[in-house]
């Protein structure tokens, strides 16, 4: 039963005061072995595969259809591995696979670990907006970022494999699919998530330290872009699961 209930068995919906993307580039032989056996790596010339670092506020989240005075207010940083998945029928689905969740919220870590498989932990976060500069920092996780969204000259980051933010974008999220592997039973979950608009806009990285990006491989990662997106309403699927047997 408990098996079940983290399989998203119903739709949420949300509001995002803001999301912002922090995703790093690495050799795609770094990350291949934290993905499991039944997605494969999204890569940009077959060299680089990316991790997301999504830092959102997030506003009444809830059951889909419930009114929003029953949602629930948090801070989420997650981390995501870009991913592709092909379906019994060959279908080729993009998307992401959550390697960490962290929120402020007792209340979501809870219920994250509850009805989803996105490894919930809380955490202390404390976020300061002066201007146009965006302060996020948590002690417990040793994170520290600051970004600049007044971008004047919107040239990408230094390391970034990208050429163009037109490229960097097709890596900055949302995708519409995220898969979750039970071994056990070689089932795939995949979540679809809706959104009515998407118009992230390039910011500059001041500062960003991340320890979790750096545990991740022995090798760094080079901050390949920063996407920041305000206002948005966002839902998801109940998730569905399809049986892997290859």
């Amino acid at each position: 039963m408990i098996s079940l209930l983290k399989n998203h068995p119903f739709g949420v919906e949300a509001f995002f005061d803001y999301s912002l993307v922090l995703t790093y580039a690495f050799q795609k032989k770094d990350l291949q072995s934290l993905i499991p056996e039944c997605l494969t790596l999204d890569t940009y010339l077959d060299r680089w595969a990316f991790v997301a670092v999504a830092l959102v506020q997030t506003k009444a989240l809830r059951p889909k259809g419930f009114p929003a005075f029953l949602g629930n207010d948090f801070f989420l940083i997650g981390y995501r591995i870009f991913v592709r998945y092909i379906t019994p029928t060959g279908k080729r689905l993009r998307g992401l696979y959550i390697l960490k969740s962290e929120t402020d919220s007792k209340k979501m870590a809870f219920l994250g670990s509850l009805f989803t498989r996105y490894r919930f932990i809380t955490t202390d976060i404390r976020q300061e907006w002066t201007g146009a500069s965006l302060i996020i920092r948590s002690q417990k996780s040793q994170v520290d970022i600051a970004i600049n969204t007044q971008f004047i000259d919107n040239s990408l980051p230094l390391q970034s494999p990208f050429t163009s933010w037109k490229e960097a974008r097709r890596y900055a999220g949302p995708l519409p699919f995220t898969f979750s592997y039970d071994p056990s039973r070689r089932q795939v979950l995949i979540i679809e998530g809706l959104r009515e608009q998407w118009q992230p806009t390039p910011v500059e990285v001041e500062q960003a330290q991340i320890p979790f990006i750096k545990s991740l491989s022995h090798h760094d990662g080079q901050l390949a872009s920063a996407f920041l997106v305000s206002q948005l309403p966002y839902c998801w699927k109940p998730g569905q699961v399809q049986q892997w047997n290859r």
